[in-house]
């Protein structure tokens, strides 16, 4: 029996969900997406020899004189970071500077998060948080110009810890999940090395001089928080950064459940998927996802559905099924982001629309929206209980 699929005029990866309408994205010869091949891939690497590796370099970037702290790891209060903050303190003895670069757009259950595990670990901490008005002003210019509400979080997570690194002279940064685990841009055997430019090349896109323009009213001022170290600063602090996930063996599921028993962290509903903890730290991923969703096609529940079948908790009809029951749903918060940036929702639309690139393109608007309209007559009301 032939699988249903979203929409026949994509390509999907013939293990996962993945369309090829997604980024960066080709198959191989069998008709397998990179992330199904990083999997593969992942079972066959030498984890007890990585961590001896992790063990080593840690050893290395160690201050035994207790002048300076030993690493920094960038935080949010989700799972990945209160993991790597678990395996760093309570494994390896290691004493790291906590650093957050806040999107202003927390929710409750992600505020509660940070604050546990900060006060949990007993590390230092130090959160940045800019201004409301300069965020509604840049996620507007945002969608212009990389056809997503966030460029301030992609370009602020990864400028802002740089700064404290040179600022405080620290040279290890520690990042949780590797890129290899569920994209198109890298593998286990092809990874993407992690240098200053990497969120730039990763998510933000365009660096923070590309974003000032009178559209949105951004000026110099408004991008301070986002401007990365110079190239010098980095090599004479001796600034490197690494993935935790490139040296562990990374299980998010089993991760969460653990944090949850052990630390009391909280999930919560996240719009645009059926996962109850990707993202739970923030208000507007559902605006961020349906974005992409508009511009190629898919959303949020495909990326967690084919990360899932990879694993072997879920089969490809089962994720096919629950990309029909979440992709298609527009966001409550996407009022929210209409309400900060003046745009209307046509106006939004037809952003994106006109971002669309490859594959993407052959998918018929039309088709799109009659899809997320009769998707909203159809949904259920959903349990309060």
């Amino acid at each position: 029996m032939k699988e249903s699929q979203p929409f026949q005029n994509l390509v999907y990866c013939i293990r996962c969900c993945m369309p090829n309408s997604e980024e960066a994205l080709t198959f191989d010869e069998m008709g397998m997406c990179p992330a199904c091949q990083s999997s593969e891939q992942k079972m066959h690497i030498n984890w007890v020899k990585r961590q001896q590796d992790l063990k080593t370099l840690l050893d290395n970037y160690r201050n035994l004189d207790g002048k300076n702290y030993d690493c920094i790891v960038p935080i949010s209060g989700g799972k990945d970071s209160a993991f790597q903050l678990h395996v760093l303190t309570r494994l390896y003895k290691i004493r790291p500077l906590a650093v957050t670069f806040s999107h202003n757009w927390f929710s409750e259950t992600g505020k509660w998060n940070l604050e546990n595990i900060v006060d949990k670990m007993g590390i230092d901490h130090i959160m940045f948080i800019p201004n409301r008005g300069s965020i509604g002003k840049i996620a507007r210019e945002s969608l212009y110009q990389i056809g997503d509400s966030c460029w301030h979080c992609h370009m602020g997570i990864g400028a802002f810890p740089l700064q404290v690194a040179v600022k405080f002279g620290i040279k290890l940064l520690i990042w949780g999940e590797s890129v290899s685990e569920n994209t198109g841009r890298a593998t286990y055997d092809k990874p993407i090395k992690f240098d200053r430019d990497y969120f730039v090349k990763i998510s933000a896109k365009k660096y923070p001089d590309e974003m000032i323009n009178s559209r949105s009213k951004i000026s110099n001022s408004d991008l301070i928080p986002y401007q990365l170290p110079s190239y010098e600063d980095i090599e004479r602090v001796g600034v490197v950064g690494v993935h935790l996930g490139d040296y562990i063996f990374w299980d998010e599921q089993r991760q969460t459940e653990f944090l949850i028993k052990e630390y009391g962290w909280r999930e919560d509903k996240v719009e645009g998927t059926y996962k109850r903890y990707k993202s739970v730290e923030c208000r507007m991923p559902g605006v961020h996802d349906y974005s992409k969703f508009l511009k190629r096609g898919f959303g949020r529940t495909t990326d967690h559905a084919s990360h899932d079948i990879r694993n072997g908790l879920l089969t490809r009809e089962e994720g096919f099924k629950l990309i029909e029951k979440f992709d298609f749903e527009r966001p409550g918060a996407l009022d929210y982001y209409l309400k900060v940036t003046g745009f209307t929702e046509e106006e939004f639309e037809k952003i994106l629309f006109d971002k669309r690139t490859g594959a993407a393109v052959n998918l018929p608007k039309e088709e799109l929206l009659a899809r997320v309209k009769g998707h909203r007559l159809n949904r259920k009301p959903e349990s309060k209980t």
